[in-house]
């Protein structure tokens, strides 16, 4: 992507916080990248390259576009980009350390489990929470789980048979009150997971279930009259209800939901989908829909629901909607906020719809303004010269000769305003004795569209001769002959004035010299008289070679072909000694070119 494309481009960035995709041509995602402002953010890989490392100039080299995906908070940016770089690995994110990686909380599998931080998951039947994209956060979580439920940190095998065998004896932490000592018997089984299912419900977000259970603590100690104890509890209640912050990816009123938002362009219509699950963004996609027919957008949106559900494996019991729709489900309960979070994740999908649209009109500017100069040069050329269609595929012919000896042509083709040497042709004329270039232009012409025809190749929208009404009068007596000069543009142009000639107009006609449909016209000529040239010299060369070493009696052609591998020239073989040309050849071969070149006497 060039630094133009992406001034185009920036004029429709969000400055909202969000994840930006660098992708190729084929639509793989060399780079993830977060941001606070994704404006400022991506400006910043246009500005100063100076100070970019060599791996940033290289990727965004290699890019040929950008996507992006507006979220509402930073969190939400780091959980998507996490979530985008696990999943298609880019090239230009693989030198992410793991420490990179989010923090989990893992509930360890065992009797009487440790809670602890980690950044791997491992698959060895431990529940794992999270991920939580800030540790600081994740720390106040933790900091107050420990304050409210007394848990073990040893790393004891705690079995009923060690536990009753008394074998081990309680450690600081009893003494201190972080710790009931289940590893002695003072806590059981079902008391201490009784405290692990109310962390799973902190850190699910389901608070109420964990205050029910502090105050069902806290009643059943003043029951009992322990009330030093119910008041620990009670002051544990006013610790966890005074704990304000949530966990960055756990909603407390959304747990898993699919989110879509539908926009019109033109004759198409674009889907946006949002993936939430336990209240986290973990996917975001658009989707481009044709409108074959006139298709209402529940239609559509009814398509696109049930194509990204199959694609992103959702299982999700609900769908958040600007409006109710009938879906092939009747299981799935359609929501349509009117506030509240869920109204801000329809907002926010819509946003994201909105920016897709605003950046597809973009480029189809882009595409237009580009359309380039190629499309502009031809359609310019298209009427400065009368055409019925566009010349995407242009032909030029030129002559080339010494006082009529080694008569050659060449005919160089262009494609879309730009060479294409792979079609280029060169000619030796076969039918014309001495200088005669208007029959040679007649012969070669003929030549190339007879063999197109007869191979049923496309013939070229326009034939451009390199000459004025002599030459093109001849290269028109070939097309006429071929039945074909109705079927394409042929001029002739002048050197001199640079005059253009049609074959049924007398008059020229004049180009503005600083016209880029006359420089396209002069490319081609020009480039039809170096190719001509350039073949017209090798054949002269090539013949002068043939002709002196060929009139050597009794010399083979692959004597010959030897000697000028080996030397190079025919200069360097007059100069040889004899002895020198006898490693190349046998001794009367060599003697028969020494001879020829320094007489018969010198050989004796």
């Amino acid at each position: 992507m060039t630094t133009e494309d992406f001034k185009i481009f920036s004029t429709s960035l969000p400055t909202d916080p969000g994840v930006y995709r660098f992708l190729d041509e084929d639509e793989t995602i060399l780079y993830v990248g977060k941001a606070k402002n994704l404006k400022n953010r991506l400006t910043s890989y246009f500005g100063n390259k100076s100070q970019q490392t060599y791996k940033t100039k290289t990727m965004v080299k290699n890019a040929h576009h950008i996507e992006f995906t507006i979220v509402e908070t930073e969190q939400d940016a780091l959980l998507l980009e996490n979530t985008l770089i696990k999943k298609n690995q880019p090239r230009y994110n693989v030198m992410l350390k793991d420490g990179k990686s989010y923090t989990y909380i893992c509930i360890k599998k065992e009797r009487f489990p440790r809670i602890f931080f980690t950044r791997k998951v491992r698959k060895d039947g431990s529940t794992y929470l999270g991920p939580f994209t800030s540790k600081y956060k994740t720390k106040q979580i933790f900091e107050l789980i420990k304050n409210l439920f007394t848990l073990r940190t040893c790393t004891l095998f705690l079995s009923e048979e060690n536990i009753n065998g008394n074998k081990f004896k309680v450690c600081l932490e009893y003494h201190i009150k972080n710790c009931s000592g289940p590893c002695i018997g003072e806590e059981t089984e079902e008391e201490y997971n009784e405290k692990i299912e109310q962390i799973k419900n902190i850190l699910k977000g389901n608070f109420k279930q964990v205050k029910d259970y502090i105050k069902f603590e806290m009643s059943n100690f003043s029951e009992k009259m322990e009330f030093e104890k119910a008041h620990i509890m009670k002051e544990k209640l006013l610790l966890f209800e005074d704990y304000q912050s949530k966990s960055t990816v756990v909603s407390t009123t959304i747990k898993d939901v699919d989110v879509f938002a539908i926009d019109s362009f033109k004759e198409s219509a674009f889907v946006n989908f949002i993936k939430i699950i336990n209240g986290a963004i973990i996917n975001s996609d658009t989707l481009e829909l044709k409108k074959n027919l006139d298709e209402s957008n529940k239609r559509l949106l009814r398509y696109a629901i049930d194509t990204f559900r199959e694609k992103y494996n959702s299982i999700s019991s609900e769908i958040i909607l600007a409006e109710k729709i009938k879906l092939l489900d009747p299981e799935i309960k359609i929501t349509v906020p009117q506030r509240g979070e869920k109204k801000q994740l329809l907002e926010l999908s819509e946003k994201n719809v909105k920016y897709f649209i605003m950046n597809l009109k973009k480029e189809e500017t882009t595409q237009k303004n580009k359309q380039t100069s190629t499309e502009r040069i031809l359609r310019t050329l298209q009427e400065d010269l009368h055409m019925e269609e566009v010349p995407f595929h242009i032909e030029c012919f030129d002559n080339s000769n010494m006082q009529g000896s080694y008569p050659t042509a060449s005919c160089v083709v262009f494609k879309n305003a730009k060479p294409s040497k792979n079609d280029y042709r060169h000619f030796n004329v076969k039918t014309v004795d001495g200088p005669n270039d208007f029959a040679s232009m007649t012969e070669i012409v003929y030549r190339r569209y007879k063999r197109l025809i007869d191979e049923k190749q496309s013939l070229p929208q326009l034939i451009i001769i390199d000459g004025g009404k002599g030459q093109l009068s001849s290269a028109v007596k070939s097309l006429k002959e071929l039945n074909i000069l109705d079927k394409v543009t042929v001029i002739g142009i002048a050197k001199r004035l640079e005059e253009i000639f049609f074959h049924d107009d007398p008059i020229p006609i004049y180009i503005n010299k600083k016209s880029e449909s006359l420089k396209l016209i002069q490319q081609a000529r020009n480039e039809a008289h170096r190719f001509a040239i350039t073949f017209h010299r090798n054949q002269r060369s090539k013949d002068f070679v043939k002709s002196e070493l060929t009139d050597i009696p009794g010399v083979g052609e692959k004597t010959l072909t030897k000697l000028l591998s080996e030397f190079k020239s025919v200069e360097a073989i007059k100069k040889l000694s004899l002895e020198e040309i006898q490693k190349v050849a046998n001794k009367s071969v060599a003697k028969k070119v020494f001879e020829y070149f320094n007489g018969e006497e010198e050989s004796n």
